[in-house]
């Protein structure tokens, strides 16, 4: 048995209740602001799913050059991922997301104002680096100037907008396409949509305060509680203060902060590996071919082209209700147990995708509606916890002072494994058909051990609580 006095005791918490108050109303217009980052994430990731078809016959390209429209964007993303958490942490959180806001109005002008494949995909390039950015930034962001008690939700939020920004971008598709198809430049119109919350970001972004933790991880105290009070009660603001200042000091003296340290201490290996996980197995669930997809699949699955663009705007349905479920119940229910739940659903869905594309013959009339049932059951499952988990627990799990660092890596994992979907998916459904979905179910077995063997718990902990705890849990014990 170890020694108690060999074991990092773990401090106790207090921190004053929120109560009621404008700081309330303020925290949720920075959520609001910063989440126009996700909007744009879901968006420009969304509309190739309609776009696409108006893309190639303008520019006469192959199946090979359709695939790479989209992950060019991708790799984009993965670079902007991993290079924007190194950034975010140097420079700031909001003057990182001013940035990314120029970045996406530059590359989504470029996409739409292209004279050729080539410059194009250069553009679309350009956006993944925004699209990258933002996916590690916001939610770090959020959950930096979030209250523990509200953490999940306000996260949560930005996965809200992603979904938002797909179903918008598929629902947008779906009526320009239908008014506009006969248009050559149809797809310009599609993709200039984005233009508009790139403005929304930049502009209320230069209303918002910096997060109050980094600005402690800088040195910048006075202004960090400056900030604070202006979310939360002076008492709260008060003891925040003193615990993220205790632990931030704790991560000085420790030199926390480089590649080097996290990769020589045991607890932020773990941290990692754990992030990648995450990272992987999400984008494992097949999620974002249906995204990048879905009006293909269904078009396969017997629909013809205008149905599969219409009843593709489901898929946005089934992304954002859930996910506004979601948001009620994130704070109030175990992460873990959430997500394995996520992944039973999601995996069960694969089999009945895969079981009914494979038995029922293709001339069967209700073929058709019965896949397009398990589709929308594996959306609405994936997106009620899995999606906004991910992304939630990738944020809550890493330590201040290498937060970007990290965040950035399990990023550019997430993003690389997503680009690799993006590009087996086509050919893989080409030879296997619905088989494909027996793929991802295979998968999701080993996703499920994963999250029991692996995931650790941070609901109803603060980042400073649950970092201190998870680091003397993973200290070696002397016997």
């Amino acid at each position: 048995m170890a020694h108690l006095d060999t074991i990092p005791q773990k401090r106790s918490r207090h921190l004053p209740p929120l109560g009621q108050g404008s700081y309330n109303k303020r925290l949720g217009t920075v959520a609001v602001i910063a989440t126009f980052g996700g909007l744009l994430f879901g968006y420009d990731t969304g509309v190739l799913n309609g776009a696409l078809s108006f893309m190639s016959s303008y520019f006469n390209i192959t199946p090979w050059e359709e695939g790479l429209i989209t992950f060019i964007l991708l790799i984009g993303a993965a670079t902007g991922a991993f290079v924007g958490g190194r950034i975010s942490d140097r420079y700031g959180r909001r003057g990182f997301i001013l940035a990314l806001a120029v970045l996406f109005f530059i590359g989504t002008s470029g996409s739409v104002f292209s004279p050729s494949f080539d410059v194009l995909l250069a553009f679309r390039f350009v956006l993944g680096l925004a699209v990258g950015g933002a996916s590690v930034t916001v939610p770090v962001y959020l959950a930096e100037v979030a209250p523990f008690e509200k953490r999940g939700s306000l996260v949560s939020r930005n996965e809200l907008m992603i979904v938002t920004g797909q179903f918008l971008a598929f629902l947008i598709n779906a009526i320009i396409g239908n008014t506009f198809g006969s248009n050559p430049d149809v797809w310009r119109y599609m993709l200039s949509v984005a233009a508009l919350p790139a403005f929304v970001l930049f502009f209320g972004m230069l209303r918002m305060p910096e997060s109050p933790r980094w600005l402690v991880s800088q040195g910048r105290d006075s202004e960090a509680h400056t900030v604070l009070r202006t979310m939360r009660s002076p008492e709260r603001a008060a003891a925040e203060m003193a615990e993220v200042h205790e632990l931030a000091e704790e991560e000085r003296l420790e030199h926390l902060g480089s590649w080097k340290e996290v990769l020589t201490a045991p607890w932020t290996r773990r941290l990692l590996f754990i992030g990648f996980g995450i990272g992987i197995f999400q984008q494992l669930t097949g999620i974002n071919s249906m995204m990048y997809y879905g009006t293909q699949v269904l078009e396969q699955a017997g629909f013809d082209r205008n149905a599969a663009l219409s009843f593709n705007v489901l898929n946005g349905v089934a992304s954002v209700l859930p996910m506004i479920v979601a948001l009620y119940i994130i704070n109030r229910v175990s992460r873990r147990s959430m997500m394995i739940t996520g992944f039973i659903g999601t995996t069960t869905a694969h089999i009945g995708v895969g079981m009914v594309g494979i038995l029922l013959p293709e001339d069967n009339l209700i073929r058709p509606w019965i896949l397009l049932a398990f589709i929308l059951m594996f959306i609405a499952m994936m997106q009620a916890t899995i999606g906004p988990l991910a992304w939630l627990m990738i944020s809550e799990i890493f330590p201040l002072r290498m937060r970007g660092l990290m965040i950035g890596a399990s990023v550019l994992v997430l993003w690389l494994t997503n680009a690799a979907v993006a590009l087996v998916f086509p050919p893989l459904v080409a030879v296997m058909g619905f088989g494909t979905f027996l793929v991802f179910a295979v998968i999701g077995f080993f996703a499920i051990a994963f999250t029991a063997k692996y995931l650790p718990e941070t609901q109803g902990r603060s980042l400073e609580e649950f970092e201190e705890s998870f680091k003397a849990e993973s200290a070696p014990q002397i016997k």
